[in-house]
């Protein structure tokens, strides 16, 4: 298993992992197989979206936001439940194909970190199985 450090800035964030997974997919040598990203947090997730445009992941978390309102009454009295909800809405984890030795992402596809209750000291975890 390989260990990506992250380091978020924002409450709510999108860090793009793909040239890190990318880099250890290479390093891997697997030909033929899977890569499984995964985020080991409550409050954050993985997801694969475009990577073209910055504005789309504005979007993203201006949608989170409106869907997932800070100010509701939530139970979970640590004051981080939107967070929580979010992650769960995300997701934790993406697989993705290995094909000749390298991943296989669509054209403007990234791979990237979702913070949901930054800044924190976060970690993605991802495993290449041949």
């Amino acid at each position: 298993m390989n260990i990506i450090e992250i380091k978020t800035g924002a409450r709510q964030e999108f860090v793009d992992l793909t040239a890190d997974v990318e880099r250890i997919v290479a390093a891997a040598g697997v030909a033929s197989g899977v890569c499984v990203v995964t985020a080991p947090h409550t409050t954050a997730g993985i997801t694969v979206n475009e990577n073209a445009d910055p504005d789309v992941r504005a979007d993203l978390a201006v949608t989170l936001r409106r869907v997932v309102p800070d100010a509701l009454p939530y139970a979970h009295v640590e004051g981080n439940s939107p967070a929580h909800v979010k992650a769960a809405l995300v997701g934790s984890s993406a697989t993705l194909i290995v094909e000749g030795g390298k991943l296989q992402l669509g054209t403007w596809q990234g791979i990237f970190f979702c913070e949901f209750d930054g800044p924190r000291a976060r970690q993605a975890w991802v495993q290449v199985i041949g």
